[in-house]
Order: C-alpha cells, then structure tokens, then sequence
C-alpha cells in the first residue's frame, strides 16, 4: 500500500495492510498536525504534491528498505489537502519477524520520505500563512 489520500488516513486499515502470520512486530509512525510551529499557533496545516512523482519515489523508499531490511510489509500513505490540527498527515507500517527491524525501517522510511518526496508543506497561523522551506523542516 503506498498512496497519496485526500480524506482522512484509516490507520486500522494500512495496518491491516502489512499484516502477516510470520510478522512478530508491527510498527507504525503516524505523523500528526500540532497546534504550534515555529512560535505561532498553527490553525492547520496545506499539503500539495506532485503526485506522481511523489508514489515513483515513496515506491523507491520501499523497495530500498524491502532490500535492507527483512520485512514482511512495509505501507505508506500520505494525505494531501487541508488537514486540521490532530490529524494524521502521513502513516507508516512496517512488519517483520523482529521489533528492530521494524523500528529500524519506520524510521529510515520517514525519514528518508521527508527528505525526497514532493510533497510541500503550508502552514497556516492566526496571523498569516507560509510555505515551509524543504518538507523535512
């Protein structure tokens, strides 16, 4: 499952999505829009991507921890859109045999996402908007 959404992410379902009888470990990241960034109260939050551009590259981050790691799922799902505070803007679940493998590929796989998808990020604030510089930031 790798999908770019623009309504609300079922987290139950990508989970069910990596799931698997020799999967001793589940891990997920779910990225959640806060109230606050940068000093300012965040109203919400913009995504926008190219989308296709942005599930070619979410597929290579797959496939480069599929090679690294012994996994037996691997899902990522990003939304696009308005996103309120509390919502999940992007979900990863990752199975293997083992929780550090697990860990270990969730991490590179958010990680590496926020530094080569495009995908941009603007934040909206009480008194004004920007666009955030590079999406890891």
């Amino acid at each position: 499952m790798i999908e770019l959404v623009t309504t609300p992410i079922d987290r139950e379902q990508v989970v069910r999505s990596v799931a698997s009888p020799q999967a001793g470990a589940v891990a997920t990241f779910d990225g959640v829009v806060r109230d606050h960034a940068r000093g300012k109260s965040v109203t919400h939050l913009y995504y926008e991507a190219y989308p296709e551009m942005a599930k070619t590259e979410m597929v290579k981050i797959r496939k480069q921890a599929l090679e690294r790691w012994p996994l037996h799922g691997l899902a990522i799902v990003h939304r696009t859109g308005r996103l309120e505070v509390g919502e999940s803007s992007v979900f990863i679940a990752v199975a293997s045999a083992h929780r550090a493998d697990a860990f270990e590929a969730c991490r590179f796989v958010i990680d590496t996402l926020k530094t080569s998808v495009p995908i941009w990020k603007k934040e909206h604030y009480r008194d004004g908007e920007v666009w955030i510089e590079g999406y890891g930031a």
